[in-house]
């Protein structure tokens, strides 16, 4: 790495700034400068929450593929939340490495390693990063109800629009390829009806006829929402199809969090179906992998609404 050129007192991306000569002393500037394509940093300066040694830096492995990983990063670019990307391959199992043990004994992504601290699950990181880096406060709302209401999408997602768009996307994409065989057509059929079933209850049920999940305002609710509908496109199927609601709820978001940042987000996932036939279906990281997706998409079948009686 090197020193951020010496350009005086001042930065030259925020005029007046008074940090830039201990941002340019650590090698990055905060306020702009880019460490090397390493470090993912503000568009705009302010140096408050400043990481003062570049080892202590806020890092977050993440796969794009993954919906979870999407969400935690498109909100800490949203917000000019400054961090290291530690991309992190599934496909190539390299949640599996000693190396990344170390930061999540859980062996998933996204994982977070802030200094000292590491933290799995992507619900628990980005409360996290809303609250350490005090973002606008329509992400988690301090009102107690419009905050229950964010709370209750985040706890319900999980068992539905998650599950169900995931299995979709696992029966289109890497289960044929990885096991050899197609998709029985009962099991497609199944998927696509439950998804469609878990849509609606989202619809009726948590958008009703608001804007945005919790109110007027886009929440962290809407971003967990929005990655992993768009999932199910990148194996074309689209499930904002003959949906006006969602279409329009659709819309505001992008408008909320930027359509360039989302389709930035999901780019990586939208063109990949092209690059898994370069993938060695016969390595041991992928026949773990496979195992696992097996396990959960071919032997499970969860309700659409998340639970029959009781959660």
């Amino acid at each position: 790495l090197q020193a951020a050129p010496d350009w005086g007192t001042n930065c030259p991306r925020a005029p007046g700034c008074s940090s830039y000569k201990r941002c340019s002393a650590i090698f990055w500037d905060l306020c702009g400068w880019r460490r090397r394509g390493i470090v993912v940093e503000p568009e705009s300066g302010d140096c408050a929450s400043t990481p003062t040694n570049p080892a202590m830096a806020l890092q977050l492995y993440l796969d794009l593929n993954s919906q979870p990983c999407r969400s935690v990063y498109i909100f800490a670019k949203k917000n000019n939340i400054a961090f290291e990307f530690k991309p992190v391959s599934l496909a190539e199992g390299q949640q599996y490495t000693e190396e990344f043990e170390k930061v999540n004994l859980l062996k998933r992504v996204p994982a977070l390693k802030d200094g000292d601290f590491t933290m799995a699950e992507s619900v628990a990181i980005l409360k996290y990063l809303a609250g350490k880096y005090k973002t606008p406060d329509h992400w988690y709302p301090a009102n107690l109800q419009q905050r229950a209401r964010v709370d209750e999408y985040l706890a319900w997602q999980h068992t539905t629009i998650r599950f169900h768009g995931s299995r979709l996307y696992m029966f289109k994409s890497l289960l044929p390829l990885l096991s050899g065989q197609p998709i029985p057509t009962d099991k497609m059929d199944e998927a696509v009806s439950d998804l469609q079933t878990s849509i609606r209850l989202f619809e009726d049920k948590f958008l009703q006829d608001r804007p945005f999940i919790a109110g007027r305002e886009v929440s962290l609710a809407d971003l967990v929402a929005i990655v992993e509908l768009m999932q199910p496109l990148g194996v074309g199927f689209d499930p904002f199809k003959d949906r006006p609601k969602l279409c329009s709820w659709r819309g505001r978001v992008e408008a909320a969090v930027g359509k360039e940042l989302l389709d930035e987000a999901h780019e990586k996932m939208m063109t990949r179906s092209g690059s898994l036939s370069n993938l060695d279906v016969n390595s041991p990281a992928l026949q773990r992998f496979a195992i696992g997706l097996k396990k959960t998409y071919m032997s499970w079948r969860l309700s659409p609404s998340g639970c029959k009686s009781t959660c």
